[in-house]
């Protein structure tokens, strides 16, 4: 009985490390109901996120959305050599949360997560959680403010400190659609949120 009940538990344990780590189906993408009915766990980690960092769980998916599309295999398109030939890629973005290398490991050394992935929802989402409480730290950047946050995230903090943002009319045009999702989002989740999933008794093992 005991050895029945084990295998349940690791069976549970796989099914959410595999659905922490899949794409999202794109007709699910604009719907933020629908995208945590779809994927539960995705939905008790982006609460334990919210809670650890203060940041809003409609800014962090809208970021994600804009970031991969929810795609966890997410890469920067190659560049070309004579418009024909596939060469390296322009930076080392990877993942839900599209990551550089080195903020990538300046996050696991900050929060001794040497075993966090970016094709993992989870850790993506406590990523940008993070992100985000740095930029506060540093430059008191609204945490509900999807926008700036996005134009930090995508010039880094310092460049945000910098406004370098400013001479880039397309990102600026990219910021406001993360903001007017992010809103779409939590509309939505208000709407909903008695319909979403409540903690499983496995909770304790995710």
């Amino acid at each position: 009985m005991l050895i029945k009940k084990l295998h349940s538990i690791w069976f549970t344990v796989i099914i959410l490390f595999i659905s922490g780590c899949s794409s999202l189906p794109k007709s699910k993408a604009n719907d933020a109901c629908a995208i945590f009915k779809h994927y539960n766990s995705w939905y008790w980690a982006a609460q334990k996120a919210e809670k650890k960092w203060g940041v809003p769980i409609a800014v962090m998916l809208s970021m994600i959305y804009q970031e991969s599309s929810f795609d966890s295999d997410a890469k920067p398109p190659r560049t070309r050599i004579l418009w024909i030939i596939p060469w390296k890629r322009p930076t080392t973005a990877y993942g839900y949360c599209q990551a550089v290398d080195p903020t990538w490991k300046l996050y696991e050394k900050d929060t001794c997560r040497s075993f966090a992935y970016r094709n993992s929802f989870a850790d993506s989402v406590d990523f940008i959680g993070w992100y985000a409480n740095k930029a506060y730290k540093r430059t008191r950047l609204n945490k509900k403010d999807a926008m700036a946050l996005y134009l930090a995230y995508h010039e880094g903090i310092g460049g945000y400190s910098r406004k370098t943002y400013l001479k880039k009319p397309w990102l600026i045009k990219t910021a406001k659609k993360v903001r007017q999702r992010a809103r779409m989002y939590r509309i939505q989740m208000e709407n909903c949120k008695s319909s979403l999933p409540g903690k499983p008794w496995y909770r304790l093992f995710y």
